[in-house]
């Protein structure tokens, strides 16, 4: 990470941890497509209703793996190699640990939990099975969404897009055979998925356990527990854990106001939604899991030049990312609706409304996304956690609950823009104020 970041370079060096995040997003939804086109809308919107609980459990991996990396990037730019291993090895196995606790919980509670989120009738059933199967691979895809961070950290993003290629194709495999062939429906679904999170947190672990691994970045024979460090990295991936936390309470949100304004119909187009917006905002999550790898190093090695640069030209990408998502998404909508939900013409026809009102939210949302990842980086944990937390339990769950009252079943889907326009004012004065203390 020595040297100059031109456009050229960001491009080259992070397209993999981008394609690593697209292919990972695959996860659930090649699992959604199977599931709605041979299992019904049902066993569809029961997935979409247990997945934000699986989903907020594991983001103390994602928490780990940002706020980790950021501190073992900045401990080597300070040439503090073995320092930095240490902390790598003691953090990934302490988050296996911590994952086998969770799924433990996680399992016997299922049932209560999927009825508080909103399940009803035959759904419950299928959420509970569903949330199960995937509770016990919980811990190794807590391992694979830390892990994900350090590849680029070890100068190896290629290892990340690699793994989340072979995950993909797992799941990808699997789920044919499993629910279009033997007719296992979404029990099926869940085997795939889960075998999909063993190989990927298995596949990672292995190579920097190898002997082919000839980066810095390396798992020691022992790493006792540190407290200061454990509590840095988890201060540093704070904003990423209540940002991923924040999006799934979100998702949890409108799932209940959609039970009670339109039903069954508009849990599953909002989970179309959401399957969209897995694959186009994994980008925006790629790039900043990426260059905050950089960032971090440029910041421990204190070059405050490089640091504007990055701002300057992850703003320039970020404004012409968005441009590009959001008119391929308002040209395809109908296209992608029919892909999930073609089956229903009326479904579709809600889901293709909602998608052009609500993607429009990717013309903003990555420049947010973007302020919480560069505090991240600079080891400014709690500047970053209050954008996410503002920008999401904040801005947006208040629009979820205010605007429907307002406009209707529109101000539902209008909720995330306005909510994006309102979080990036604050990212926009929040990086301005800190700009003299950290000189970019």
């Amino acid at each position: 990470m020595e040297g100059h970041y031109g456009y050229r370079r960001i491009l080259k060096e992070l397209w993999p941890m981008v394609l690593m995040l697209m292919v990972t997003s695959v996860y659930s939804i090649v699992d959604g497509w199977f599931i709605s086109n041979y299992a019904g809308s049902t066993a569809f919107a029961a997935m979409n209703i247990i997945w934000p609980a699986v989903a907020i459990l594991s983001a103390l991996g994602l928490m780990v793996g940002a706020g980790g990396s950021a501190l073992v990037s900045k401990t080597f730019g300070e040439r503090k190699v073995e320092r930095g291993n240490h902390i790598f090895t003691m953090l990934i196995r302490l988050t296996f640990l911590a994952g086998a606790g969770i799924s433990l919980l996680l399992f016997v509670a299922m049932r209560p939990v999927a009825v508080a989120l909103g399940a009803e009738g035959d759904m419950i059933g299928y959420a509970v099975t569903y949330g199960r199967i995937l509770t016990a691979a919980l811990p190794v895809y807590m391992v694979q969404l830390a892990l994900q961070p350090f590849c680029m950290t070890a100068g190896r993003p290629e290892i990340g897009t690699y793994t989340s290629i072979a995950c993909g194709v797992t799941n990808i495999v699997f789920d044919a055979l499993f629910v279009a062939v033997f007719g296992w429906g979404l029990t099926g679904a869940a085997i795939a998925t889960a075998l999909s999170f063993l190989v990927g947190g298995l596949l990672p672990v292995l190579f920097f356990r190898s002997r082919r691994n000839t980066t810095n970045l390396r798992f020691l024979p022992e790493s006792p527990a540190e407290g200061p460090a454990i509590r840095q990295s988890l201060l540093n991936g704070l904003s990423e854990f209540v940002g991923n936390i924040s999006f799934n309470v979100i998702a949890i949100c409108y799932n209940l106001q959609l039970m009670k304004y339109i039903g069954e119909n508009g849990v599953s187009a909002y989970g179309v939604l959401m399957y969209v917006g897995f694959i186009f905002g994994s980008i925006f999550i790629g790039y900043n899991m990426g260059v905050s790898q950089v960032i971090s190093f440029k910041y421990g090695a204190g070059d405050k030049a490089e640091l504007r640069s990055l701002l300057r030209k992850s703003c320039t990408l970020i404004a012409i990312g968005g441009l590009l998502i959001t008119a391929v998404v308002e040209a395809l909508a109908p296209q992608i609706s029919a892909l999930f939900v073609g089956y229903d013409v009326a479904l579709r026809d809600l889901t293709t409304y909602a998608m052009r009102i609500y993607m429009l939210s990717f013309l903003i949302c990555g420049f947010n996304m973007f302020a919480s990842a560069w505090f991240t980086a600079l080891n400014n944990g709690p500047v970053s956690a209050v954008i996410s937390f503002t920008r999401t339990l904040v801005f947006e769950l208040g629009c979820v609950f205010l605007l429907p009252l307002l406009l209707g079943i529109d101000g539902i889907w209008l909720s995330v823009n306005a909510a994006e326009v309102l979080a990036l004012i604050l990212s926009v004065i929040l990086i301005r104020v800190f700009q003299k203390r950290y000189g970019y």
